[in-house]
């Protein structure tokens, strides 16, 4: 039965969302303390690994099957490709050369492509009017909080720029194609998917990391165990549940609100002091994805 079928509980769909945007938008101070230490590839190889393995565990525990065909494997590895061994490899490298300000508002993008796909192309879930909306009021919002200045070095580094926005596109399609595992169990996907993202990238780490070698310090190895059980396992599984409930748009729409919970917990630890036109960019961000996700809902239940 097709999830659009499913009683609604808009009330915990919201509340999941949020706590998917919190634990993405936390995992870039995860990262940030992590590849202090550990380069970067091996950091995410790392974070799969634990992340996959832990899942595995928590399914037995529970007594649900993975699946064992090939089909669905392969399903899992070209998941695991667009929603985190291609973008997070993009992001890690384009981070180097863009500015923190310019990296957010280009990898928050993703509900815009998200709405064009679904619109032009794979016509999975209504495309609204109220869904565009929402998109481009979200999309305003970020540029707020962030701030226009963000805007004043594009196109100096422009190859990474273009690195952080097929990153951004490779998240629209994840949420699309992620839409097609419905059938399992929200944990089978997500474990599937990581496990999957390990073996292409494990090698890699060997390869050209030699993470051997390294000495990482305590700070990045917690931060690494943090990022790999909380930002990694348990958002995964939260995302393929949202992927049926609320559907792609509505999704991704925790991009957006991962901006102002990053610029609260700056504010709460580091000090930092809001904007006023910050304050503008939250009430659109708000606006922008109660319009992207509650009008899903309704129309679910029509």
């Amino acid at each position: 039965m097709d999830s659009t079928s499913r009683h609604p509980n808009t009330a915990l769909d919201l509340a999941l969302l949020l706590a998917l945007a919190t634990l993405w938008g936390g995992s870039y101070i995860l990262i940030k303390l992590g590849v202090a230490t550990i380069p970067p590839v091996t950091l995410i190889a790392a974070r799969t690994a634990i992340a996959g393995l832990l899942l595995l565990a928590i399914m037995r525990a529970r007594g649900v099957r993975m699946p064992t065909d090939q089909m669905t494997w392969r399903r899992f590895t070209f998941q695991a490709c667009l929603n985190s061994v291609i973008p997070w490899t993009l992001i890690a490298w384009g981070e180097r050369m863009v500015d923190a300000g310019l990296t957010t508002i280009l990898n928050s993008a993703s509900p815009i492509f998200t709405f064009l796909f679904t619109a032009v192309i794979t016509h999975h879930e209504a495309a609204t009017p109220r869904k565009l909306f929402g998109v481009v009021a979200g999309m305003a919002g970020i540029c707020l909080i962030v701030g226009v200045d963000a805007f004043r070095d594009v196109g100096t580094g422009i190859v990474a720029e273009i690195a952080i926005v097929a990153a951004t596109i490779c998240y629209a399609c994840a949420a699309i194609f992620g839409r097609g595992f419905k059938e399992l169990d929200p944990m089978a996907p997500a474990a599937g998917s990581l496990i999957a993202g390990a073996a292409i990238l494990i090698p890699v780490s060997l390869a050209l990391e030699r993470p051997w070698t390294m000495s990482a310090s305590t700070n990045s190895l917690l931060a690494l165990v943090t990022l790999a059980v909380v930002s990694t396992a348990l958002a995964f599984v939260i995302y393929f549940r949202l992927i049926q409930t609320l559907g792609s748009v509505g999704t991704t729409a925790q991009a957006y609100l991962r901006v102002p919970i990053g610029v609260a917990l700056s504010v709460l630890l580091l000090g930092e002091r809001l904007s006023p036109t910050a304050w503008i960019g939250l009430a659109c961000v708000v606006i922008g994805v109660a319009a992207m996700t509650i009008p899903a809902r309704r129309i679910a239940t029509a």
